[in-house]
């Protein structure tokens, strides 16, 4: 479902809807380790540079923290739909979820706490591919609807900053 580079280019994780986050390394072309995530994957990032802190968002509507050193996930938290898609801020303070209840959640990663939620009239998470991201220097984040309609926030009014509409429609 999703793969991201782990610090070294040579190294890379996967989540699958087999539940597992699986660490691959590119020079034997194996998979050096597996962790039984419980959930299916749908995307996931990195938080260090050191490629040992992941972020993996969930169909059993969990976000979870996992630190490959350790045998156990770190921590999670339970949101209000399945996970889409996770993005970073370029800060690494805040993380973006794209959620099925037709919401967006940037959670601050030094509180572990929800701090805004994005949602819209007419804003709907079509599938478990929807993608959404922080853009403009994490001022906005942005993601696609159901109606092919692009859907612009900004982050400190938590209000519509623009539909992009599909003229072609």
């Amino acid at each position: 479902m999703c793969a991201k580079f782990l610090g070294d280019p040579t190294k890379v994780v996967s989540g699958s809807c087999d539940r597992t986050l699986k660490i691959w390394d590119l020079r034997s072309k194996a998979c050096t380790e597996t962790k039984f995530a419980g959930s299916s994957c749908n995307d996931l990032v990195t938080y260090d540079g050191a490629g040992t802190t992941i972020i993996s968002g969930h169909f059993d509507k969990k976000v979870r923290f996992w630190d490959f050193r350790a045998e156990e996930k770190v921590r999670d938290i339970e949101l209000h739909g399945k996970i889409t898609s996770l993005d970073l801020s370029k800060d690494c303070r805040y993380l973006l979820c794209c959620c099925r209840d037709d919401t967006l959640r940037k959670i601050d990663l030094r509180t572990n706490l929800v701090v805004s939620t994005f949602c819209a009239e007419g804003f709907k998470v079509q599938c478990d591919f929807t993608r959404a991201v922080f853009v403009v220097d994490d001022d906005y984040v942005a993601v696609g609807s159901i109606d092919g309609n692009i859907y612009v926030w900004d982050c400190n009014t938590e209000q519509v900053e623009a539909v992009l509409k599909d003229m072609h429609r």
